[in-house]
């Protein structure tokens, strides 16, 4: 196999050949708003498409757990008089997205997947809905997700879990599973979710979509279920690199109401869609997955290949040496357990049996945690992230590594035992929730069995415009945009 050649997917029974991505799904975020904006097409032509095909597929696919049609096609007709009088509201006005069902929407219900909100109406917007309310960017409704942001695919609970549209006995990760299963099948282009220890990259990775955890801070939290708030990141999951930067265009920035934000910038992410990478300096590492028993081969050459490839554009690519990834891995599930725990406290002790037995059996670990270990693992987590600094970013733009190392688990692994058996879906992720510097998903081709296969971007604090420098010009080489499960 060349060094360049993107890996297809075999023609397998039991998975989704691709197809082209029929018109209006096939129009990038920049080629729907040109368009919007010379009058050749219309929001509510945009929304009416998505909702046929959300009509068409969804029953199988179970993305959302809520369609706002009524709403959305409201919110369309707005946008399209808005742009007719020359009113722009940005990168978003006009284009369809949905929200991971923590994210408040005001009038709406924030579910979390759980008996213990199913009714609970936002009576204000979480910040993310505003923004892009006020982008003029059209809300088609929520999105599964697994309970409480926790859990894992789950048949306890008030809505199934969602499936991966390239086969469907398969998960699309979590756990912003439905934004993953959506943005995959072409209904939209965007969606946004949150990530904790890897629940937009994760979904991202195994769908072939990409998933962007921004650095912590640089997106407001407020109006959305917490899970662990000194590791909770909000952010798009899109089809394309430039569909990711658009979106965050859109909602990145300080809120007062998040003092989490306070030191959060407004760049312009779109001014550095440039894909040239000569001269980038690209740190890698393949101590943490190269050598692991778990991780597919087919992965680590995926790797190699794109870093030959940016070495061939001039990028500057070297090795590093990374702090053991079992102490991250150690430190973020300590802090998550912990924090998680002290979030639903009051709910595990008035009504345990209330929570779906996932999401039951992976909080109450975090009893155990005493003060002293989580204030310890934050003062590791303190020093990882300076090492971080020092090893890689002093020096280096951009650290390549594995996201996941295996394709999707099948739905069914997922059986009554707790916990589940190892299940071939591990993710690499969690480091850079415990450090919160910027990471990225990117769809790199499939593997042999059809499934979906990447790599992860990672950048110093506020560093995003390097991973969309370099994830432009990988997805160019590798990224097949122009293709899609058939949902079918």
């Amino acid at each position: 196999m060349s060094d360049t050649a993107p890996v297809r997917p075999g023609p397998r029974p039991d998975v989704a050949e691709p197809r082209e991505a029929p018109g209006l799904s096939g129009l990038s975020v920049a080629e729907a708003g040109a368009r919007l904006r010379a009058g050749t097409l219309t929001s509510v032509e945009l929304v009416e498409h998505a909702l046929s095909l959300i009509d068409a597929y969804d029953a199988e696919l179970h993305a959302f757990v809520l369609v706002t049609r009524d709403l959305a096609l409201r919110r369309a007709a707005r946008a399209d008089r808005e742009l007719r009088d020359g009113v722009d509201r940005g990168p978003l006005h006009g284009i369809p997205y949905a929200l991971k069902d923590i994210l408040a929407a005001e009038g709406l219900p924030t579910t979390n997947h759980s008996r213990l909100t199913l009714t609970d109406l936002a009576t204000e917007d979480s910040t993310v809905e505003a923004r892009l309310r006020a982008g003029g960017a059209v809300l088609l409704g929520k999105l599964a997700t697994y309970e409480f942001a926790f859990g894992g695919p789950s048949t306890d609970l008030p809505f199934p879990p969602a499936g991966n549209p390239w086969n469907r006995e398969h998960i699309p990760s979590g756990s912003s599973s439905g934004a993953g299963a959506a943005v995959a099948a072409g209904f939209l282009r965007v969606a946004f979710g949150s990530d904790t220890a890897g629940s937009l990259r994760g979904p991202a990775f195994h769908c072939g979509a990409v998933g962007l955890k921004p650095t912590y801070g640089s997106v407001s939290g407020h109006g959305a279920t917490p899970l662990a708030p000194t590791m909770d990141h909000f952010g798009p999951l899109a089809w394309t690199v430039a569909d990711a930067a658009a979106a965050l265009q859109v909602v990145a920035g300080p809120d007062p109401r998040d003092p989490r934000t306070r030191e959060a910038p407004t760049p312009d992410f779109l001014g550095s869609l440039s894909g040239e990478v000569r001269g980038l300096r690209v740190a890698y590492s393949k101590a943490w997955y190269a050598s692991d028993p778990g991780t597919l081969p087919e992965i680590t050459e995926s790797i190699d290949r794109a870093l030959a490839h940016l070495d061939r554009l001039g990028a500057v690519v070297e090795e590093c040496e990374l702090p053991p990834y079992e102490l991250f891995d150690a430190c973020g599930r300590v802090i998550l357990m912990a924090e998680g725990f002290a979030v639903h406290r009051e709910n595990l002790r008035r009504a345990p049996r209330s929570f779906g037995r996932y999401t039951y059996q992976k909080l109450m670990p975090g009893a155990g945690v005493g003060a002293d270990e989580l204030q310890r693992a934050r003062q590791v987590r303190d020093s990882l992230a300076a090492a971080l600094d020092r090893r890689v970013f002093a020096s280096h733009d951009l650290l390549i590594t594995a996201c996941g190392q295996t394709t999707a688990a099948r739905i069914d692994a997922f059986g009554a035992d707790w916990p589940p058996p190892k299940l071939a879906n591990d993710m690499q992720t969690i480091p850079f929730a415990v450090t919160g510097h910027p990471a990225m998903s990117l769809p790199l081709g499939f593997a042999g069995n059809g499934l979906p296969i990447g790599v992860q971007l990672v950048g110093p604090a506020y560093g995003e415009a390097s991973l969309f420098r370099a994830g432009l010009a990988l997805e160019a080489e590798f990224g097949r945009r122009d293709t899609r499960p058939v949902p079918a």
